[in-house]
């Protein structure tokens, strides 16, 4: 049993401070039952945290503070994703602070999903899941939804060329290729914003 612990710690010191997982992301090596007792024994000894219902997480600390900083909810999020197999994705004030455009950090994190509506209490945030249509939620790069949902959220009238210039140094230059095909069926006017992103430097 230590044996098994000390693996699944290994594997969470692997992935660094922030990280939250849950028993799926350690099946295929390791009996359930093992796993469920490595994960209570960890979180008893407070090397590991339980941050809601079958889900952990290594806790962020500050040094200032002297104490373990909240959970990353985008952690969590796909954390929760793995384990029910579900394809998930920013939206409104969620994708806008993950993207750097607000510094606010939302009460309510909205992502859409391909698996059932459900909420989370973490702490005094909540973890939203809303069932959406595949053409919000189905792009095949992380950075197309982001985009998508960044743009949609902040609406045209607020988009300049300051925003503009935030996301292309945000998207690395590799990814703008693959992101411009990934979001061709996105709404007119989102598109043509991410072309604007995506576009080749000009001489």
């Amino acid at each position: 049993m230590q044996a098994i612990e000390q693996k699944i710690l290994s594997r969470v010191y692997g992935r660094g401070r922030g990280w939250a997982f849950t028993k799926i992301d350690f099946v295929a090596d390791f009996g359930e039952v093992n796993i469920h007792q490595a994960l209570s024994t960890l979180a008893r000894a407070g090397t590991i945290r339980r941050v809601c219902h079958g889900v952990y997480d290594y806790p962020r600390f500050s040094e200032l503070l002297g104490q373990a900083l909240s959970p990353d909810v985008d952690q969590v999020a796909q954390a929760l994703a793995r384990k029910f197999n579900w394809r998930i994705q920013p939206s409104g004030d969620a994708a806008l602070n993950l993207m750097g455009l607000s510094t606010q950090v939302p009460a309510r994190w909205v992502y859409l999903s391909d698996g059932p509506g459900r909420e989370y209490a973490l702490g005094t945030v909540t973890l939203a899941f809303r069932k959406a249509a595949l053409k919000d939620a189905g792009f095949t790069y992380r950075e197309s939804g982001l985009l998508v949902q960044a743009l949609k959220a902040l609406g045209r009238e607020r988009i300049d060329a300051a925003v503009i210039a935030h996301l292309r140094a945000w998207l690395p230059a590799k990814q703008r290729g693959p992101v411009l095909r990934d979001t061709r069926a996105t709404t007119g006017w989102i598109y043509q914003f991410i072309k604007q992103v995506c576009a080749e430097e000009q001489d």
